[in-house]
């Protein structure tokens, strides 16, 4: 369908069958996937050697050069119609957060009417109704002001621009905690009697209250504390992170190249079983704080130090650990010269994440004092050139023969260590 859209002749900017002015939410996606339509054909066609002008077509690097240039320059547009399709999705997320929240709101009235059959409406009831009330107020102003950011999902979104699994676990604790504290407000400020006022108060004593408190203060602690040593680790160059387009449900289990990681998974799993339990505990016993049990309490503080120390062990610095001169078949043995491909060999020269044609081409190798920018290989499906572990560069002929220095840049701006290679006139 994509390749199909793509070969139609259709006038850009039109509102009719499919707006791509970029004015609306609907141009911006619009425009995006005709663009992704329009580029995979064009690689497509240069992988199946099509498409190639004849004064470049004698010369395998000059046509690749070409090619190359050309890709990256369809990949730029690509990205940025990918920018502006994820800026009009946030815009729009604003309200459905707001329209998720009150929806809540309404289940859990409907839910309070349903269980009060029978048993009849309580105070107890009346409190949660109100405290569900203001939460949700406070969530919907937040979305007003933060509308441009997503919504009340803002707090949760990383510099990154993807969802932040410790964020995501410490918000979804402080809501549950402040709206039983709300709960609890709502029953003293309708208590009738000192009695009933010292029971609710004695309901945030800590010894009722410990479990949940101190998971509270661990998974703040810990969201802070991932902040922290993620950027750290970004400014030493130990981790690689590139921007995502805009944040996804899928990126509080995954890491930033979309694959499930344990240390994620297990975190949100097993805290999502604890607030399960304090929700109902709450229910159950709406006059006092949540009374986590310590051996779920405790499971959930492994669970955190599970993954803060998998925040600690992922990623690493790209390493060069070969370079050799790159030889198709017919050709002589020899050192490595100007104009001849190198291939580079290591690890990590693809940051996670950053497998689209725009990032790849930021790819950068360093040889002495010039630098090379990786070229697009194009094939059916994807390129061949760069890859994680491979890179083939040619050497240029403002290159001093001599000593020189190789070292790659990766999109996400780190460089690898130098490797030493000898070239000849």
């Amino acid at each position: 369908m994509a390749v199909q859209e793509a070969r139609q002749n259709t006038e850009p900017g039109t509102h009719a069958g499919g707006c791509t002015c970029g004015d609306c939410p609907h141009g911006a996606r619009e425009g995006h996937r005709r663009a992704v339509a329009a580029f995979l054909v064009q690689r497509d066609e240069f992988a199946a050697g099509q498409g190639l002008p004849a004064a470049v077509a004698h010369s395998a690097s000059a046509s690749r050069q070409w090619v190359s240039e050309e890709l990256t320059q369809s990949a730029d547009l690509v990205a940025e119609r990918r920018r502006a399709e994820g800026q009009a999705w946030l815009a729009r997320l604003w309200l459905r957060t707001t329209c998720t929240v009150w929806a809540a709101v309404v289940v859990l009235l409907l839910a309070q009417s349903l269980t009060a059959i029978g048993a009849g409406w309580t105070t107890a009831r009346t409190a949660g109704l109100l405290a569900a009330l203001v939460v949700a107020g406070a969530l919907t102003a937040a979305s007003w002001f933060h509308r441009a950011r997503g919504g009340a999902l803002a707090p949760v979104i990383g510099e990154d621009n993807r969802l932040s699994t410790s964020r995501a676990v410490a918000t979804a604790w402080v809501l549950l905690v402040g709206y039983a504290v709300l709960v609890l407000a709502a029953r003293l400020a309708a208590a009738s009697g000192p009695a009933e006022r010292d029971a609710l108060i004695a309901g945030l004593d800590l010894a009722r209250g410990a479990g949940v408190v101190t998971v509270l203060a661990v998974v703040c602690g810990i969201a802070v504390l991932v902040r922290r040593v993620v950027g750290l680790r970004v400014l030493t160059q130990r981790l690689q992170k590139v921007r995502a387009d805009r944040p996804r449900a899928a990126d509080l289990l995954t890491d930033d190249s979309g694959r499930g990681t344990f240390a994620d998974i297990q975190y949100v799993v097993l805290s999502g079983v604890a607030l399960t339990f304090a929700a109902v505990r709450l229910a159950r016993r709406p006059d006092q704080l949540p009374d986590l049990p310590w051996g779920l309490a405790v499971a959930v503080l492994v669970s955190a130090a599970t993954y803060v120390a998998g925040k600690y062990a992922e990623g690493g610095r790209p390493v060069v650990l070969s370079v050799v001169r790159s030889r198709e078949a017919g050709d002589l043995d020899g050192p490595i010269r100007t104009g001849d491909d190198i291939e580079i060999r290591g690890a990590g020269f693809v940051p996670p994440g950053a497998h689209t044609a725009d990032r790849l081409s930021r790819m950068v190798v360093r040889i002495g004092p010039v630098h090379v920018h990786v070229p697009l290989v194009p094939v059916t499906g994807g390129f061949s050139n760069p890859t994680d572990a491979v890179l083939t560069v040619p050497v240029p002929a403002d290159v001093e023969p001599g000593r020189l220095e190789v070292q790659v840049v990766t999109a996400a701006g780190v460089e690898t260590n130098r490797y030493t290679i000898d070239v000849t006139e």
